[in-house]
């Protein structure tokens, strides 16, 4: 059974991952969501204005009165610089599966940040919510996500074509990734956990 406990706050070794606030629409905007060498990797364009931002910050902000909602915004610890975003989603009772997707701001893409803050909501997802197997997928001209889920033990599984349609109304194949609890767990019993802090 899935322990949902909404979106703690988590703290890593660089990292902060926070629930987002209304006040984050600016940096949302400005370090991500309005940059297109990011949204080419995200099924939505690039944000034209704050104010389509705060709109969407206002509903991610509404959907945390449900524990079955995780969604975290990426803080730089050092700087209190707010970087990227990241979430589970698509949580599945029958098979206690769920998805995982995450964007960062370009001028923090290739320095492992991407990684840290997969890591810890893996890590959260399978020894604090108890899921059974976490997917993610990328579009196949992105191999750097996937290089991202690789190291965090995830499997490649296949490719699946014409998987989604951007943005600028082109098909993307996308790579599909996968990662089981019991796999998680028995090659991370030894290894440092992620999570220094959770509340």
């Amino acid at each position: 059974m899935i322990h949902y406990l909404g979106t703690p706050k988590i703290v890593t070794n660089r990292l902060i991952l926070r629930r987002l606030e209304l006040t984050d629409a600016e940096s949302i905007f400005d370090h991500w969501l309005s940059d297109e060498r990011v949204s080419d990797n995200r099924i939505n364009p690039a944000h034209q204005s704050v104010s389509e931002t705060m709109e969407r910050v206002a509903k991610i902000v509404s959907d945390y009165d449900s524990t079955g909602f995780c969604y975290w915004g990426i803080e730089l610890k050092k700087s209190g610089e707010l970087i990227g975003e990241i979430d589970l989603y698509d949580f599945d009772n029958l098979t206690e599966n769920c998805e995982v997707s995450y964007s960062l701001g370009f001028n923090w893409w290739n320095q492992g940040y991407g990684t840290e803050a997969l890591s810890a909501v893996v890590e959260f997802g399978f020894s604090i919510m108890n899921i059974h197997k976490i997917s993610a997928a990328h579009n196949t001209d992105n191999p750097a996500s996937g290089r991202i889920m690789k190291k965090v033990g995830m499997e490649q599984e296949g490719i699946i074509r014409h998987m989604i349609r951007n943005a600028k109304n082109q098909y993307k194949d996308c790579a599909v990734y996968g990662i089981l609890q019991e796999d998680y767990l028995t090659n991370n019993v030894d290894k440092e956990t992620f999570i220094l802090n959770l509340t």
